[in-house]
């Protein structure tokens, strides 16, 4: 028996001499049985999670995104959107050519060795907190919209309502943190794709039979907004360092690109009708939240706020999922996975509390997050482990062209993109 290594320090052993006179497999096949053997997800399960992760904060800026940059902006969401699927299918593959690769940091190590894993560990789990992060900033925005008036005081110290309302949301996110089971995620995952239809469904509502009607006309192109289009387009697709988790928890993975292809489908369809519909309803007057613009006294308005609201608290435990286990895997030899992990869990949602509690801009930080960190870890890595991995970058060729394109958008998206937001959050601090 060889045993390959892991730096965490477990190892998976190759048999090369069959003992008891089989004819020995190929390694292709040895992988595919053991990526197989491994989860206990279905299909349909696993296209909730994936949904869930793909669908969310983002339905509520794709109508800002598409008035910033105009009508024609709308081919680059579709553009984003072929190119995040089809780097998706580019993490499958890497995790089919070895079976020790399970997570996304494990594909950075196999393609470009231990700085490799680091370098996709920072910006992924970067990517992971500050979005989970920003579900919470989201939740006490709407909330403090709603209830303007809510407060206490604790000690001599005055704590607003948008304060007081994110400390309460993590205390209600937090139970769904200690689930440790990625068959029990799918139900609070199906309330978040059931909160994104509602969404939908009330403000298409709103704009057709409470008065607000379809008449803004918009612009063409805004060549001026396209950054902080393409970054808010990015931003709605980066669910990318969950792939590997949904992957390896799959019963049958080779319907795993059939579950990507569902979730990339349904979700663009979704963004797109927001878009198109919310810029037809407010024009340039939009804001970064479609909510913000709709009257609070009517019952479809209400509705489409009052369900925003289901959708951080449903996201927030899968979207933290992969962190959590790295920061397990990483103590697993210093405690039993029991009360430490349960305080592990606990801690990230307490530490996530207190950076929303002192980041002041959700728009201008989701537009970094999707330029710099969205990009990088869904579009530009993806594409650069794979041409390491599976060596196309040696030959010549249609896929190597197509690879290389996507790269060059990523490239692009991620400078202008990043620059174009720190000026706009330097310029309003």
């Amino acid at each position: 028996m060889e045993a390959k290594p892991h730096d965490d320090g477990h190892s998976i052993a190759m048999p090369l001499i069959l003992d008891n006179g089989e004819e020995a497999k190929p390694v292709d096949s040895i992988s595919h049985e053991l990526h197989d053997s491994a989860g206990t997800t279905s299909f349909s399960k696993t296209c909730f999670n994936g949904l869930n992760a793909l669908s969310g904060a983002g339905i509520l800026s794709i109508p800002f995104a598409l008035a910033s940059g105009g009508w024609l902006s709308l081919i680059l969401l579709f553009v984003i959107a072929i190119s995040a699927f089809y780097t998706g299918l580019l993490i499958k593959r890497c995790m089919d050519v070895d079976p020790n690769i399970r997570t996304y940091p494990d594909i950075g190590e196999r393609a470009f060795g231990s700085k490799g894993r680091l370098l996709i560990s920072v910006f992924m789990n970067l990517e992971l907190y500050l979005v989970a992060t920003g579900f919470l900033i989201l939740e006490g925005d709407n909330l403090n919209n709603l209830l303007p008036d809510m407060g206490f005081e604790i000690a001599g110290l005055q704590i607003g309502g948008k304060q007081c309302f994110i400390i309460m949301v993590g205390l209600v996110i937090t139970p769904t943190v200690w689930l440790n089971n990625m068959g029990i995620l799918p139900y609070i995952s199906a309330s978040g794709v059931l909160a994104s239809v509602i969404i939908l469904g009330s403000i298409l509502w709103a704009g057709a039979f409470d008065g607000i009607g379809f008449k803004e006309k918009g612009e063409l192109l805004n060549w001026n907004g396209v950054p902080t289009t393409v970054s808010l387009y990015a931003f709605c697709y980066c669910a990318h360092p969950v792939f590997p988790t949904l992957y390896t928890s799959m019963r049958k993975k080779h319907q795993f690109s059939m579950v990507l292809f569902v979730c990339f489908l349904f979700c663009t369809i979704t963004y797109a009708s927001m878009a198109v519909f919310g810029y037809l309803m407010f024009g340039s007057k939009v804001e970064s939240q479609i909510t913000l613009n709709l009257p609070t006294e009517k019952f479809s308005s209400r509705l489409a706020i009052y369900t925003t609201l289901i959708n951080p608290i449903s996201k927030y435990a899968l979207m933290v999922t992969p962190i959590v286990n790295a920061i397990e895997n990483r103590l697993q030899s210093c405690y039993n996975k029991g009360p430490l992990g349960l305080l592990v869990r606990t801690t990230l949602v307490i530490s996530s509390v207190i950076v929303a509690l002192a980041v002041p801009f959700f728009g201008y930080l989701m537009s970094l997050v999707g330029a710099f960190l969205s990009v990088t870890a869904s579009i530009l890595l993806p594409c650069l482990c794979y041409l390491k991995i599976s060596g196309t970058y040696q030959r010549l060729g249609f896929e190597l062209v197509v690879i290389g394109g996507i790269t060059l958008l990523g490239i692009s998206t991620a400078i202008i993109g990043t620059y174009t937001s720190l000026v706009q959050i330097i310029g309003h601090l």
